[in-house]
């Protein structure tokens, strides 16, 4: 309770908070005993929001899909056994709640890990790409995301019965490094920049996924920024849309907010600031996203636009839709 009247309440409505989330891919985790308290931790933190009147705000987890025994085809998914004890009843708790069921989705890892197996074009999001056919389903999947999507909502109705029906599966993380060591292959900054562009254009379809077209997709891209300290393989340190300084990592055409020169930041423009005109390299396309480019980037008040950004979004880059 505390903790909600310090951190959250006096924030609103002024900032718009949407859900928080407990702790990330902890049932994958090395710590059992941090898993068998996750729930716990959740509906505590579930309770306390209501007994503020701040009960409009979700409380859920990110999960990884290593929860998945099997990821393909779609219709064959199911949650691992070992974890069915604590997934149930969390699946329980968002049906109650209404609260999104969250997952980290990367099509890369499966890229990287078998690359003369998996058609690069179907987990970069290629639009022209034929599809695969889920033949329990006879559903054709266009893109690996989709398909991941679909597998977590085939599992969550295997394993919670008609009241997981109404669970919304969130991607809470997805993206494509733009770099990687010569055993990464496909980490390069043109298939980081196609990944991301494909994603921001499904998502802005405002459509669904082919096992539920009427449940629009929603996500959340990793990361705002590379994480140039982190260790680990050379991948791990360049999902970034923006290097640390603030420059792009790599051309991407998207939505930011654009400062109008009064301090205040908003979607566009005709005059003055950056936004777009006759004379501005920033413009919005036919698909509604700004194209930005690395000149006027690197003249951005990054101060603004970044602070401003990391305010309203402490996962990375978020896709607000």
């Amino acid at each position: 309770m505390a903790w909600i009247k310090g951190n959250i309440q006096p924030y609103v409505p002024a900032t718009k908070i949407a859900m928080i989330t407990v702790g990330n891919e902890v049932l994958t985790g090395n710590n059992t005993g941090l898993a068998r308290l996750l729930l716990p931790a959740m509906q505590s933190l579930h309770d306390a929001l209501a007994t503020c009147g701040l009960s409009t705000i979700s409380v859920t987890t990110a999960h990884s899909l290593a929860i998945l025994a099997t990821s393909y085809p779609p219709s064959t998914t199911y949650f691992r056994k070992d974890l069915l004890p604590l997934i149930c009843p969390i699946l329980t708790f968002h049906a109650k709640t209404c609260s999104p069921f969250l997952i980290n989705a990367y099509p890369y890892f499966a890229y990287v890990a078998q690359p003369n197996h998996v058609d690069l074009e179907y987990v970069l999001l290629e639009p022209n790409y034929g599809g695969i056919l889920d033949n329990g389903t006879g559903l054709t999947y266009p893109n690996m995301l989709l398909a991941q999507v679909d597998a977590v909502y085939h599992a969550i109705n295997a394993a919670g019965g008609d009241s997981a029906k109404t669970i919304e599966v969130r991607i809470s993380e997805t993206g494509w490094p733009s770099a990687g060591d010569s055993s990464e292959p496909g980490a390069s900054p043109e298939n980081a920049a196609k990944y991301n562009s494909n994603v921001m254009r499904l998502i802005a379809q405002n459509k669904g996924t082919p096992l539920r077209p009427g449940v629009t997709l929603r996500a959340y891209v990793f990361a705002m920024f590379n994480e140039n300290q982190k260790d680990g393989p050379t991948s791990e340190r360049n999902y970034g849309l923006f290097k640390p300084d603030g420059t792009p990592a790599y051309p991407l055409g998207y939505s930011l907010p654009v400062d109008n020169s009064t301090g205040g930041m908003h979607g566009g423009g005709t005059s003055g600031g950056f936004g777009y005109g006759a004379n501005s390299t920033i413009g919005p396309p036919d698909d509604g996203y700004y194209s930005i480019s690395g000149a006027i980037a690197e003249r951005w008040p990054w101060q603004r636009v970044v602070g401003g950004a990391i305010t309203a979004c402490a996962l990375g880059a978020l896709l607000l839709f």
